[in-house]
């Protein structure tokens, strides 16, 4: 095992087929250290790509490795892996710290640290007064935070999670990204499936960009953005003289559209140059005489990157 395959999860030309319908295609990736998040649509293949990573289900074909270890290693890959899947089901009657513990206790660690180690992940993701309750008992919220803890209780250092922001409130949302991040820091691979797009663009340090069963791209948001160099940046400016503004932003080519907005302070721009945009429009503020009151990309987020990936087949250039 090479010191970069024991730290990666590398997926190598993965199909999984199911009967004759299709769950994944042809799916490469690799995997480093740190946040990733799956994006798509129902029925993308984010939870197929999750569950071959787990090891519950096998590959119809290709090559699957999860730092240095593949499904037909299931005692070291469940070692490696903590899996908070989408959807729960509570024992009945067994309170949350039960539910954590007992996972502990049949995984083969003592009654003694079986509790050490639930008491520990309670409170690091902040259930400990409600752990002797039922948790069948519980809000959305916490049951999405008691089955997180059973997830880490282990110390893995994979971290596969399925919607877990699906139920949480604002706060609960915030705190959840924070303890997230606090967690890559410490050097863990995290995957995550979110429809939240907005709060996927904040958290991750890449993204998985998933339609239809295949890999529509991958990378840095930003750096995926910047790729699409055929779909103009769409930028809103608020400014005292809009009509002014448009003006000298086609005199100088900066833009290919430019449209006034009803509230006769904002202007709506597309530009196929940002970087040219935005270093050229001080000068023409201040050569005009303008007031600019803000300025900001309207679709500068995952949202739009999806979109239009989406929209034109996931081709970029």
């Amino acid at each position: 095992m090479t010191a970069a395959s024991g730290d990666r999860i590398v997926f190598e030309d993965v199909s999984k087929f199911y009967g004759e319908i299709l769950g994944v295609n042809r799916v490469s990736l690799n995997i480093s250290p740190g946040i990733t998040s799956l994006v798509g649509p129902n029925g993308s293949g984010k939870t197929t790509v999750m569950n071959l990573m787990t090891g519950l289900l096998r590959a119809s074909r290709g090559k699957i490795r999860v730092l240095g270890f593949g499904p037909d290693e299931p005692e070291m890959l469940f070692r490696l892996v903590g899996y908070c899947a989408q959807f729960d089901s509570f024992p009945p009657g067994m309170t949350g710290f039960e539910f954590v513990a007992s996972y502990l206790g049949i995984y083969g660690y003592s009654r003694r640290d079986a509790v050490r180690r639930a008491e520990a992940a309670i409170d690091r993701v902040g259930l400990t007064e409600a752990a002797r309750r039922k948790a069948a008992g519980y809000s959305k919220g916490m049951r999405q935070r008691i089955r997180l803890a059973q997830s880490i209780a282990h110390g893995p250092r994979v971290l596969v999670l399925d919607e877990p922001l699906n139920g949480l409130d604002p706060i609960a949302r915030a705190e959840a990204i924070s303890l997230f991040r606090s967690f890559a820091a410490e050097g863990l691979h995290l995957i995550i499936s979110s429809h939240i797009l907005h709060e996927v663009d904040v958290m991750s340090d890449r993204v998985v960009l998933l339609n239809n069963g295949y890999v529509v791209a991958e990378g840095g948001v930003r750096g995926m953005r910047d790729e699409m160099s055929e779909h103009p940046m769409q930028v809103l400016v608020r400014c005292d003289r809009p009509a002014q503004l448009a003006a000298k932003l086609f005199e100088r080519a900066l833009v290919v559209e430019a449209v006034a907005q009803d509230d006769g302070r904002s202007l709506f721009v597309r530009t196929k140059d940002a970087d040219r945009f935005f270093a050229s429009i001080g000068e023409v503020v201040l050569s005009s005489n303008l007031s600019i009151e803000s300025m900001a990309p309207v679709d500068d987020d995952l949202t739009a990157v999806y979109q239009y990936l989406i929209e034109t087949g996931g081709s970029v250039s």
